[in-house]
């Protein structure tokens, strides 16, 4: 990067920073520094939920994501609208009427202590090995523009990110959000219009999108039915569906966002108007990605996209075969380059004889341009054992950082560690947050001072950190980094989603059932993923219904052999 664009990047993160612990002055308990008082509205509360999800990973991934596996991916966000219903109808309501502040201190009141328990360490799991997920994404972008070793830039990165949230509160959370969100879309819409600023002069954005078509990258909605496939329409509408529902309904992390809100009708307003906003801002951020493939079929793509890892290469013994490999992969670039022009022509005279055998000829290409990718991946391996070949987060950075003009490059940059601080400062908010409120309090200190409460709930905002960065240091080798988070809550969601459905919709049903029956649904659906039985979308509606199974089950049989019960009993 130029100094123009460390200027940007710099000025640009501690204006972020200084606004957020502003903005999060006269913190003195729990309510304050974890719930902002109540007091945001509800365009406040869509931005924050907006930027909670909206991580490093989505804008590195997402369009990697697209690049290399097309907008099938979309489908997943495809069940959200409807969840965001349900939780407004019969979630929020409860939540705001107990004046909870995590959402697990309702399930005390309906079952029992360490129902609540158990539901706590579950989301404390989950969300914090995802937590570790995300400080690494922003470490690649610091590890490869500056040539650092990438776990002491995960330490340096995930530093910062815990002195921010230990010293701002959900308040800094959610106003940086705000505006975090306002430079971020300006910045993506900036990057998309450069794409097509870069291509060919002949070439339009309805050209590009007829190509990005033609190469499978435009495949938004696949309805071949699947139980392997991980992105098709019913894995989306269906187990996208369960996993918002869980993710909105039940994790910390997005509901301590709208509890913060002034009133029942702020909250259900930012929830709804986020299942409005939620997918098509998603589909852009991956049309981006399927933008990036037509430029990269017109002009030469690196043979890996972590420049990194190539100068490492270069730098050993193994350059001379690289160089060779180099060679055949710009060959076939070139290769592409050719058809690609050819390929726009036909698809403005409507030639579909030319278009097919064009395409067969692109796709041939690109085939054996894989091939050669796959074998410097072997050679990458030679020259590191312990590197990671797979370049899925690195496509949209190199596109911004070798294409974009001075100063948008730190802009763009600062973007994506902007999305970043955004939702790990809300992970890390939420995870201290159900430690502070449903374990430390609950069962360790509960009758400390506001003053000692704040204390703690800042240490334990130290200690979650801490933990998600030693998380981070094991997270290479992971692939598309926004298919391993949602993976890894795929593997919790569907309990926790179902001990919530369980207390709401199973009245007879008691807390030692509940317990037992969520301890044996998660193990089954362990046993699943381990098997690869189904796609990850599908173990979030399995897991609901196997907690939902399990505890009645245990109920009824436990209510027969109870002394004064009888199975009418156990019915009503």
């Amino acid at each position: 990067m130029s100094f123009l664009d460390w200027i940007v990047l710099s000025c640009t993160l501690i204006f972020i920073i200084v606004y957020g612990v502003w903005k999060s002055r006269g913190q003195k308990d729990l309510d304050s520094y974890f719930l902002g008082n109540r007091s945001m509205p509800w365009y406040i509360i869509l931005l924050s939920i907006v930027g909670t999800q909206a991580s490093a990973i989505t804008f590195l991934s997402a369009p990697g994501q697209a690049y290399t596996d097309g907008m099938r991916f979309v489908q997943y966000y495809f069940g959200l609208p409807l969840a965001m219903i349900v939780i407004c109808i019969f979630f929020v309501p409860i939540f705001h009427r107990l004046k909870v502040i995590t959402a697990y201190e309702y399930l005390e009141q309906r079952f029992d202590l360490k129902t609540r328990a158990l539901t706590s360490f579950l989301f404390l799991l989950q969300r914090a090995l995802s937590t570790g997920i995300s400080i690494y994404a922003p470490s690649i972008i610091l590890s490869s523009l500056l040539g650092w070793n990438i776990y002491y830039t995960n330490l340096f990165m995930g530093g910062l990110l815990i002195i921010y949230t230990m010293y701002g509160g959900t308040k800094a959370v959610s106003y940086t959000q705000s505006l975090q969100l306002l430079i971020i879309f300006s910045g993506m819409f900036f990057a998309g219009w450069m794409v097509m600023h870069l291509l060919p002069n002949d070439i339009g954005f309805s050209e590009a999108l007829h190509v990005s078509g033609k190469m499978g990258k435009l495949n938004v909605i696949v309805t071949d039915f699947d139980w392997n496939d991980r992105y098709n329409i019913w894995s989306g509408v269906i187990g996208g569906f369960f996993l918002a529902l869980s993710y909105f309904g039940t994790d910390q992390s997005q509901v301590g966002r709208y509890l913060t809100a002034k009133t029942l009708t702020e909250s259900r307003m930012g929830l709804l108007m986020n299942g409005l906003v939620k997918v098509p801002m998603q589909f852009l951020i991956m049309l981006i990605g399927a933008l990036v493939f037509v430029f990269y079929l017109y002009f030469r793509a690196p043979i890996n996209f972590n420049q990194g890892l190539l100068n490492k290469v270069h730098n050993s013994e193994y350059a001379p075969e690289m160089q060779v490999l180099e060679q055949r992969y710009d060959s076939l670039s070139t290769q592409k380059a050719g058809y690609v022009k050819t390929l726009a022509a036909a698809l403005k005279t409507e030639n579909e004889s030319e278009i097919e055998q064009l395409k067969s000829s692109l796709k041939a290409t690109e085939t054996a341009g894989d091939t050669v990718r796959a074998q410097a991946g072997r050679l990458i391996k030679k020259a590191d054992p312990l590197a990671e070949v797979n370049d899925t987060n690195y496509i949209f950075l190199h596109f911004v950082v070798n294409n974009l003009p001075k100063g948008m490059v730190g802009l763009l940059i600062a973007i994506i560690f902007l999305a970043s601080w955004g939702s790990i400062a809300a992970a890390l908010n939420s995870l201290a947050s159900t430690t502070m409120v449903d374990i430390y309090q609950r069962m360790i200190r509960p009758d400390g001072t506001d003053a000692q409460n704040l204390r703690a709930s800042k240490a334990w905002t130290l200690f979650w950190g801490v933990f998600s960065l030693a998380v981070a240091q094991f997270a290479s080798g992971l692939g598309s980094l926004i298919e391993a988070v949602n993976i890894l809550g795929s593997l919790f969601y569907g309990t926790i989603l179902g001990i919530f459905v369980t207390a709401f919709s199973m009245k007879f049903v008691k807390g030692h059932a509940i317990f037992w029956g969520a301890l044996l649904a998660e193990a089954c659906i362990i046993f699943i993923y381990l098997g690869d039985y189904v796609s990850f979308l599908w173990l979030n509606p399995i897991g609901c219904a196997l907690v939902m199974f399990f505890a009645g089950l245990w109920q009824f049989f436990e209510n027969l052999t109870t002394p004064g019960n009888n199975i009418r009993q156990t019915i009503k």
